[in-house]
């Protein structure tokens, strides 16, 4: 079993960037694929981005595409979701979620068996 943890969320005015870290327990790493999620209050968890285990492959919301940017470093048992551009609609709990390599990527939360505990991105002025 995996374990996820995130980091790198805070409050940061519009326009601003983040950079969000998910790190996992397990080794090798490359057996996930990765995925970032989010929940703003009231509504329900959504996808934001998603990248395969060898990085080759990532998927982006549209409401983030341009903006968002994930990576990973497998060496570091380390996925990264680089935020710039940042909206108020972008406030919400992140979450990472981890998604075994024996079926293909794929964005639908429930795809996704390990999940951490979320870091809270507040965008204000």
């Amino acid at each position: 079993q995996v374990q996820l943890v995130e980091s790198g969320g805070g409050l940061v005015q519009p326009g601003g960037s983040l950079r969000l870290s998910c790190a996992a327990s397990e080794r090798p790493f490359s057996n996930y694929h990765i995925g970032w999620f989010r929940q703003a209050p009231g509504k329900e968890r959504e996808f934001v981005a998603t990248i395969s285990w060898s990085g080759g492959v990532t998927y982006y919301a549209n409401a983030v595409k341009g903006r968002f940017t994930i990576s990973r470093d497998n060496a570091k048992n380390t996925v990264y979701l680089q935020m710039n551009s940042l909206k108020f609609e972008d406030t919400a709990v992140y979450y990472c979620a981890a998604q075994s390599t024996v079926h293909l990527i794929d964005t639908r939360l429930e795809k996704y068996t390990y999940w951490g505990p979320g870091t809270q991105v507040t965008v204000s002025s």
